[in-house]
């Protein structure tokens, strides 16, 4: 179902944004998000698998994105912080996804729910992020 994956990020930084800001149980959030008359577009297994996976691999990821961050990670926006999380879980854990995606999608979030500027930090630190995580594929994308 197109567009069921960019759904499933944009509920996924609302659990984050939720969970972080609010700090009621996932399940609660979960149940929450479930009630919007959206939610039954979304892709059910990859809203979970982000949600879940960013909350319990967090730490790990936040390490994969310091490098590449200006400023302790503890200090950006809830909502830029979810984003990155989400961005940094598909480059590690999501190869079917194309780096490219991974960034646009950032972007569009960052756009979306972010401050006026939010969507070019997201854009640097994602493309940064990228080329570490992701070299083989960002090199072939430098040679065309």
């Amino acid at each position: 179902m197109a567009g069921s994956r960019k759904l499933a990020r944009e509920f996924t930084l609302q659990g984050l944004y939720a969970w972080r800001v609010g700090g009621a149980d996932v399940t609660l959030i979960v149940a929450n998000l479930a009630e919007d008359e959206h939610f039954k577009r979304v892709d059910q297994d990859y809203f979970r698998t982000l949600l879940y996976g960013v909350l319990k691999e967090e730490d790990l990821l936040a390490g994969h994105l310091a490098p590449a961050l200006d400023r302790p990670i503890e200090e950006l926006s809830p909502i830029e912080r979810g984003i990155l999380l989400i961005g940094s879980y598909e480059l590690v854990h999501c190869p079917d996804v194309p780096l490219s995606v991974v960034i646009n999608e950032g972007i569009e979030l960052a756009k979306k729910f972010g401050g006026t500027d939010g969507h070019k930090f997201v854009n640097g630190v994602l493309d940064k992020l990228g080329r570490e995580v992701r070299k083989l594929e960002a090199a072939g994308k430098g040679q065309r």
